[in-house]
């Protein structure tokens, strides 16, 4: 049998005020003290403290010690989070306003007769309300589907004790979705700040390193200038000492080839009283002259390697 198929909703005036004092924690209506967060969404209190010390399992509650810190979890309505001193949930307000709605909303109700189809019929049994639950098929009945109709071989125990059960093990699972969420929410902003930290060390290094290799740079620059600077200076001054040797030498040069030349002329002198005024003085000339190695120049020409010392 079809559960929604079967169950007839009636009408009720209250109903829209009802849902707005809904916990969303129990389900159930408000109990006092009723506490309003930071979000203005608002809760039982011990469901606010149950969600509370899921979040934070090693906070001590008022039955011990109270903790000199405080804790934070996550509003189940918008996930704000709401950030607890040491008093915990007991550091929340009170909403008031709520409480006296509620007081005056079971007033009402309680003095109001109750109307007919105020409970889910059957659709089956139109006149029969449905008060017991099937937990063969797992589905609300009344007491006739179990008695003649499609029920009558199910197993089947109060509705009550089953909405209430139903009710709590909701309530435990929406306590320990919240907390869980609220661990991975905690565990998300660890490791974004982890991402943030990481950037910003990773920042501080490569700025570090590129001012070294900066002060590397112009070290190295300025060390380089220096060298060529120093072996340009060196090339001058040995590029002049050779240009200079060199000179000499083509001084010398010119002096022996021209000798050279008067000699072989006086060579080819006939007469030899001529010869001879001649000869002398040039045998002196050349014997003055001497080897190249006795010209007074360096032998063989010093050609220095520029230093980078």
């Amino acid at each position: 049998m079809d559960y929604k198929s079967n169950l007839i909703p009636d009408g009720n005036p209250l109903e829209n005020l009802e849902k707005q004092l809904i916990c969303p924690i129990c389900l159930e209506m408000f109990t006092k003290p009723v506490v309003i967060l930071p979000c203005q969404h608002n809760l039982c209190r011990k469901c606010a403290n149950d969600i509370f010390q899921a979040a934070n399992p090693y906070w001590t509650n008022r039955g011990g010690s109270v903790s000199m810190s405080g804790g934070r979890f996550r509003c189940p309505s918008c996930r704000h989070e709401v950030i607890m001193d040491r008093h915990g949930v007991y550091g929340l307000q009170r909403n008031l306003l709520v409480e006296n709605i509620i007081d005056i909303y079971k007033q009402e109700c309680s003095s109001r007769p109750m109307q007919k189809g105020s409970h889910l019929k059957c659709k089956e049994h139109e006149d029969e309300k449905i008060n017991i639950y099937c937990l063969t098929c797992e589905v609300p009945t009344c007491s006739m589907c179990k008695v003649f109709g499609a029920h009558q071989a199910c197993e089947v125990a109060p509705l009550q004790s089953v909405f209430q059960g139903q009710k709590t093990e909701l309530s435990n699972c929406i306590s320990m979705l919240v907390a869980g969420n609220d661990r991975v929410q905690t565990i998300i902003t660890q490791l974004e700040d982890s991402c943030r930290m990481t950037k910003e060390n990773s920042h501080h290094v490569k700025e570090e390193l590129s001012q070294k290799f900066d002060t590397l740079y112009t070290i190295l620059d300025e060390k380089k200038s220096e060298l060529l600077q120093r072996i340009t200076q060196e090339q001058e001054e040995k590029l002049g000492f050779i240009e200079a040797l060199i000179q000499q030498y083509r001084e010398q040069l010119d002096k022996s080839t021209k000798l050279v030349e008067t000699a072989i002329q006086s060579m080819d002198e006939p007469g030899g009283a001529t010869f001879l005024l001649s000869a002398k003085q040039l045998i002196k000339s050349i014997v003055e002259l001497g080897p190249i190695q006795h010209w007074g120049f360096p032998w063989p020409p010093i050609c220095p390697q520029p230093a980078l010392g």
